[in-house]
């Protein structure tokens, strides 16, 4: 099985450390700053041997260079953005695969926060790397893309098995529950998880990974209609000051 390991970087970002036990490779998917990934690999005896990319944002991309400086890893990530992620050595896009030891990772093009944003599938192990496209009761902001492919993208994420484990690239987990309950108010299984959030939150626990099945239930984007509806909700979103 893969060991997975937040990393908390920035303010309110994650990257994660992906280690495989039986070849002993370890990768880092975002990694937005250096020295937290480092020292978090550092104190397990790990080895970073790859570090992926979502996209080209800087939050997650912004420890590339000295983590390559330092261990010689190699970077994959989105060849559409490859202007864009001076670090990359290779691109990938929709249908190709990327390895860690014999864990096979699916690349899906998942645009609309960035143009050629990418999440990362293992299937196999049931985990998805979405970036900043799903989130816990959320979605990206539509910076260079459009509401009708990011809803295709919610239809893609939703069509995953429930007990997929969801790897996002922010903790906004609370705020996008605000906003969820402003428009889902009578959604008991959105009441009770957020209860729960608050109760994480408060405590200082981070509350994602999250499942398909929690989204399916709960994010108001992934439950989304149309692209129609989606945009409403994005725009509701951008606004939202609760």
């Amino acid at each position: 099985m893969l060991e997975i390991v937040r990393v908390p970087v920035l303010s309110d970002n994650y990257s994660w450390l992906v280690h495989d036990a039986d070849s002993g490779r370890t990768l880092v998917v975002d990694a937005g700053e250096a020295q937290p990934v480092l020292d978090a690999a550092a104190a397990r005896g790990w080895t970073i041997d790859a570090i992926w990319a979502t996209h080209w944002h800087p939050d997650h991309v912004g420890g590339n260079a000295a983590i390559k400086a330092a261990t010689g890893a190699r970077v994959t990530g989105p060849e559409a953005e490859r202007a864009r992620i001076d670090t990359l050595d290779d691109g990938v896009g929709e249908g190709d695969t990327a390895s860690l030891g014999a864990h096979e990772a699916r690349v899906m093009t998942v645009p609309g926060h960035t143009a050629g944003h990418i999440a990362f599938h293992f299937v196999a192990d049931g985990v998805i790397f979405t970036g900043d496209t799903l989130f816990a009761m959320g979605c990206g902001r539509l910076f260079e893309g459009d509401a009708a492919q990011m809803f295709a993208n919610m239809q893609r994420f939703a069509a995953l098995p429930d007990d997929t484990a969801v790897y996002c690239g922010h903790e906004y987990t609370q705020s996008n529950g605000r906003f969820a309950l402003s428009v889902d108010g009578a959604n008991a299984a959105l009441v009770e998880r957020m209860a729960q959030v608050d109760a994480q939150r408060a405590e200082g626990e981070a509350t994602v990974p999250t499942t398909i099945g929690a989204e399916r239930a709960t994010n108001p984007f992934l439950r989304a209609g149309s692209a129609e509806e989606l945009a409403r909700l994005r725009a509701g979103k951008d606004a939202f000051k609760g």
